[in-house]
C-alpha cells in the first residue's frame, strides 16, 4: 500500500487527554518520523506536531482516533508528493 506523508497538529486543552494521547502515537510509532510538543502555558494548553508517513487510511484512522479523545483536537495536512 502506497503512503504519503502528513504532519497531525494536535491542541491539548485538557491534562488527562495526555495519557490516552501518548497511548495513540505510541501505537502508530512505526509510522512517526517526528514529533515537536511545545507547552504554552499562558494559554494552558499544549501544541504537538507530529510528521507521519503512512498509508493514507492509518493517517485518517489516528486523526480521527485523538480528535475522540476529549480535550484534543487534531487536524492533518497532507504533502502533494
Amino acid at each position: 500500500m502506497e503512503s504519503r506523508v502528513a504532519v497531525i497538529s494536535i491542541i491539548v486543552e485538557r491534562e488527562d487527554a495526555v495519557n490516552p494521547l501518548n497511548d495513540l502515537l505510541h501505537q502508530y510509532g512505526t509510522f512517526i518520523i517526528g514529533r515537536l510538543g511545545i507547552p504554552y502555558r499562558e494559554k494552558h494548553v499544549n501544541i504537538i506536531c507530529v510528521a507521519i508517513d503512512a498509508p493514507n487510511d492509518r493517517i485518517n484512522a489516528l486523526t480521527g482516533a485523538l480528535g475522540r479523545i476529549e480535550g484534543i483536537n487534531a487536524k492533518a495536512t497532507y504533502a502533494n508528493v
